[in-house]
């Protein structure tokens, strides 16, 4: 499938969730993924809007909806209720204008710390990747990863469910902003994952758009895989102790598009973005790359 999808030009991701959710009266500390079952209806507004905004691909509000994370808001029994409603949410909204993918985000533990061990950590992804399959998920995206042996595990389990699964790394550490935050740069993670089945590889998050230029050009010299890429909107400053975004969409838009010449297959926003960014970056694209604007299941 994912080479299917890639064939016509890039293919248009979505946008931050949880800022979206906080829009919509998400409270500090209060859990994104519960939200699936307590507010549908406030979850589906976010799924909609991307779409309305031109995604082909949107994701599932589950980047934490693994049973470690849930436990620390006394969720973990309701982990494939969760993960079932995500899909449900994001497909009613897609209304088969766009894809689903499956979100898959860290667990919040840490193997080097010994705080888990890797048997415990692939069976937390398992049951996962398994809800957002069974749910009817079109692929599954592991995201946000900042340790490579986690996003390993995360990836053997997404495979298990024969989905299209997508692996991105977060590329924010080291003297240069080039390595996760284990030390890994985009050369060895390109080729780690690429070995193990990913079907698409990439980085989302860490910082802003000039740095992912750099990882983008890498990770292509490194593997023949598409590509998936999803920036922050630039670098936050911080305002009444809350991270404020500043670049604008039309901005946001001009530069990221610009990956694509780079060798990016897919692309979106990560934090600080919102449907006005996807809705930029869609008119760019389209001035750019005839066909764009088709629905993703005919790309």
């Amino acid at each position: 499938m994912i080479q299917r999808l890639i064939e016509r030009g890039p293919v248009l991701t979505d946008g931050a969730w949880g800022t979206q959710l906080q829009a919509r009266g998400l409270q500090i500390g209060e859990s994104p993924d519960g939200w699936n079952l307590l507010h549908p209806d406030r979850v589906a507004d976010v799924a909609r809007a991307y779409v309305e905004a031109g995604s082909q691909i949107i994701l599932t509000n589950t980047f934490g909806t693994n049973r470690l994370r849930l436990a620390e808001q006394g969720l973990a029994g309701k982990t494939a209720d969760l993960n079932r409603s995500g899909v449900e949410i994001s497909r009613r909204a897609a209304a088969e204008r766009a894809l689903v993918f499956g979100s898959i985000g860290p667990s919040g533990k840490l193997l080097l710390d010994g705080a888990i061990s890797a048997e415990e950590l692939r069976a937390a992804f398992d049951e996962q990747a398994q809800a957002l399959a069974e749910a009817g998920a079109d692929g599954l995206v592991i995201e946000t990863m900042t340790d490579l042996e986690e996003a390993k595990l995360a990836l053997a389990a997404a495979k298990s469910t024969r989905l299209p699964v997508v692996a991105c790394m977060v590329f924010d550490s080291g003297k240069d902003k080039d390595r996760t935050m284990m030390g890994h740069t985009p050369e060895e993670v390109a080729c780690a994952l690429s070995q193990a089945g990913a079907d698409a590889i990439g980085a989302n998050c860490g910082h802003g758009i000039p740095g992912f230029a750099s990882i983008c050009r890498r990770l292509r010299a490194a593997t023949d895989l598409p590509i998936w890429l999803k920036p922050n909107a630039g670098l936050p400053q911080m305002v009444n102790g809350q991270p404020k975004y500043t670049l604008a969409p039309d901005e946001f838009a001009t530069s990221v598009s610009k990956l694509v010449e780079l060798g990016a297959n897919f692309i979106g926003g990560c934090c600080g973005t919102d449907p006005e960014f996807i809705r930029a970056l869609h008119r760019r694209l389209r001035e750019k790359t005839a066909g764009l604007g088709a629905p993703a299941r005919t790309l």
